[in-house]
């Protein structure tokens, strides 16, 4: 099995793409995924003025539950 692990430098286009359960979490944290999607998940969470800590760490339990 192939393990994948969370990459703080993809930004939130990227992570929808390649992860389109991230949507749910983006949502949960009022994160702009349509118009704001070009910028890291630190920086979109920065910006819309979410925790940038929380919000990395509910991304990675997603992106590396998928791997599952």
């Amino acid at each position: 099995m192939t393990q994948i692990t969370f990459d703080p430098t993809l930004t939130v286009n990227d992570a929808v793409a390649r992860y389109p359960r991230t949507v749910a979490i983006f949502n949960e944290f009022g994160i702009d995924a349509c118009c704001g999607g070009a910028a890291t998940i630190e920086e979109a969470a920065r910006r819309d003025g979410a925790d940038p800590d929380a919000l990395t760490e509910a991304v990675r339990r997603v992106i590396e539950g998928d791997a599952r």
